[in-house]
């Protein structure tokens, strides 16, 4: 799995696990609803830093915890 893939697809847990929609988060973390739909539907395969961190300060998490899954820490290299 690539970086992309797990970014876009903790996002989508995280959202369902908080029950928060796509809206809801893009007021919560001031990050366009636009920008949000581009990381989760493929326009933007790599998202910055403070667009996630802004993210996890709107689902009320930190960045620690964002990344510190199984997916995370099995991801392949992004250089071959």
């Amino acid at each position: 799995m690539d970086t992309y893939t797990a970014v876009k697809n903790r996002l989508l847990v995280l959202c369902e696990e908080k029950q928060i929609s796509i809206h809801k988060l893009a007021i919560e973390s001031a990050v366009a609803p636009s920008t949000i739909k581009n990381i989760l539907y493929g326009k933007s395969k790599n998202p910055g830093i403070v667009t996630i961190k802004m993210l996890c300060d709107g689902l009320q998490i930190s960045l620690l915890e964002f990344f510190n899954t199984e997916e995370f820490l099995k991801l392949e290299q992004e250089i071959k």
